[in-house]
């Protein structure tokens, strides 16, 4: 039989999906799975962007332009530039979704064997991607201690070497939900500018901010026009992620111009995604303030009920709708599948990520398990009295 690639190999198994099976057979023994493992919301698509979808009279599903439909380009420009991003609509590439606008960025800015630096814990995907390019994770760790704040900048200017080539960061974080602030962001910049680095910035939370805290993209700040690159999506802002569609935005033509190579290579990104997503940016600001609200209060729960179960800790996260949290167990990825195979409460079980798998550390993470409150408020207390239970009763409890 022919071997697998070593970069097939290699690739890592997903933390978000990897424990489905389990998942799937609890289901099929009748229980009720609380899935908090995937940032999958329940919340309510837009109805202008499912209209758009009902109204499509075409009569040839044809290729969209490679970069993307025009005037869907053009209507992004503005909803970008009311936020003070200063582009145009050819500053955008359209993708099949955010993820593949991440594969893009990894291809164009890196080369093989150079090197990412990337603040962990991290979206399991970074991994993925930047393994398929070819290149290397350097991780510096930040701590659920302090909440999972930016690491102090020196970690980062010691991890610098003449393979380095980018830093990633996702604002507000996944899987922490951690929100960087201003004066984080600055410091990135002072960095960057330093070494001639790229910033690759993944803003697919940019709406789910709360407390009123500041949302800062590098878009908004000066001297960074050539290094930055935007990563985005219609996954979560309209939640819409089955839509498959994000985009790239980057000021610097030479990379617009590589990326729109790898777009030319793929063809296009979906018509009818463009079309219902141009519909979307009509979406009015009442529906984002709903929605702001709602996940609001699922953290206050889901984050006041984890902390009220003797020894669980989650730090209260500034944005997105995930929560890292640390369980008194010996091993998570043993706790979660766990809890599918052999644990039920009334017939309930809960599904999470074992955080193990967002870390690129060796043993980093491993008492810790990322939870999205994408569930509404009475199914997370109900998830809550499953957890608790479910810890009461492990075997491998500490």
């Amino acid at each position: 039989m022919p071997a697998i690639s070593i970069k097939g190999d290699e690739m890592p198994a997903s933390p978000i999906r990897k424990l489905t099976p389990y998942a799937e057979k609890a289901k099929r023994e009748g229980k009720h799975v609380y899935h908090l493992n995937i940032g999958q919301p329940d919340i309510e698509t837009p109805k202008g962007m499912l209209e758009a979808i009902r109204n499509i009279d075409f009569k040839v599903w044809a290729y969209t332009p490679s970069e993307g439909i025009e005037s869907y380009r053009n209507k992004l420009a503005g909803y970008y530039n009311n936020l003070g991003y200063a582009i145009s609509a050819d500053d955008i590439i359209v993708t099949n979704g955010g993820s593949e606008a991440l594969s893009f960025a990894m291809q164009a800015c890196i080369n093989p064997g150079e090197e990412v630096i990337i603040p962990e814990p991290f979206y399991a995907n970074y991994n993925s991607f930047t393994r398929a390019a070819g290149a290397v994770i350097v991780p510096i760790l930040s701590s659920i201690d302090h909440g999972f704040a930016l690491p102090p900048i020196a970690d980062f200017e010691a991890a610098i070497t003449a393979k380095t080539r980018a830093i990633v960061l996702c604002n507000p974080n996944n899987p922490t939900g951690y929100l960087y602030s201003r004066k984080e962001l600055e410091a990135l910049r002072e960095l960057c500018l330093k070494y001639d680095l790229f910033l690759i910035i993944d803003e697919a939370y940019r709406e789910f901010c709360y407390d009123g805290r500041e949302f800062v993209s590098p878009m908004q700040l000066e001297g960074l026009e050539q290094h930055t690159v935007v990563i985005d999506t219609v996954s979560k802002r309209y939640s819409a992620c089955g839509a498959r569609l994000g985009c790239l935005i980057t000021k610097n033509k030479a990379l617009w111009s590589t990326v729109l190579k790898f777009a030319q290579a793929r063809l296009s990104a979906p018509a009818v995604a463009q079309i219902a997503a141009e519909a979307a940016i009509d979406t009015p600001q009442s529906y984002f303030d709903a929605v702001k609200n709602e996940y609001t209060a699922r953290r206050d729960v889901l984050v006041a009920g984890l902390n009220a179960i003797d020894g669980v800790y989650s730090p209260n996260p500034g944005g997105a709708f995930y929560v890292v949290a640390r369980l008194p167990v010996d091993d998570a990825d043993r706790f979660c599948q766990w809890m599918l195979e052999h644990f039920s409460y009334e017939n309930q079980t809960v599904m999470m990520a074992p955080a193990s798998g967002f870390y690129n550390t060796s043993g980093s993470g491993k008492n810790e398990v990322r939870l999205a409150y994408v569930l509404n408020v009475n199914d997370l207390k109900r998830a809550l009295i499953c957890l608790e239970r479910g810890l009461a009763e492990y075997p491998g409890r500490l």
